[in-house]
């Protein structure tokens, strides 16, 4: 899988993450994969080659809730590079059962929920809470 390595946003500077962002006002998720693969990584999506595989309702230590939507591109236009130098330090691909140790853990958790192919987890959440 190809991830980016996060510099110069004040936020997870130095970890790994999935090329992501947030929805835009109007946007539907979809939408916002194919625009986000473009701004990140310059490659271009259809949304049929989109695969939703995982959705990893995520709440860190210090109790702030995400939400990590995470899609299958099986194809692209493109060869992906480094779009955003001002906002990610490199990107590189990755084995799923080999992830750098800096990688995000809400991207983390998703990866690994994935390759066991669970479709929805709530991580960091008291037992018991779903």
């Amino acid at each position: 899988m190809l991830l980016a390595q996060r510099q110069g946003t004040g936020y997870a500077d130095g970890w790994w993450n999935l090329p992501s962002g947030h929805l835009e006002e109007g946007e539907t998720i979809d939408q916002a994969v194919i625009r986000e693969a473009r701004e990140e990584i310059g490659i271009t999506l259809q949304a049929d080659a989109l695969r939703f595989v995982h959705l990893c309702h995520f709440r860190n230590p210090e109790g702030q809730a995400r939400m990590g939507t995470f899609f299958e591109a099986r194809t692209w236009q493109g060869e992906p590079y480094n779009a955003e130098p001002h906002k990610c330090s490199r990107i590189a691909w990755f084995p799923f059962n080999q992830l750098p140790d800096q990688t995000y853990p809400y991207t983390a958790a998703g990866v690994a929920e994935y390759v066991r192919g669970s479709a929805y987890a709530a991580v960091g959440w008291p037992v018991g809470h779903r």
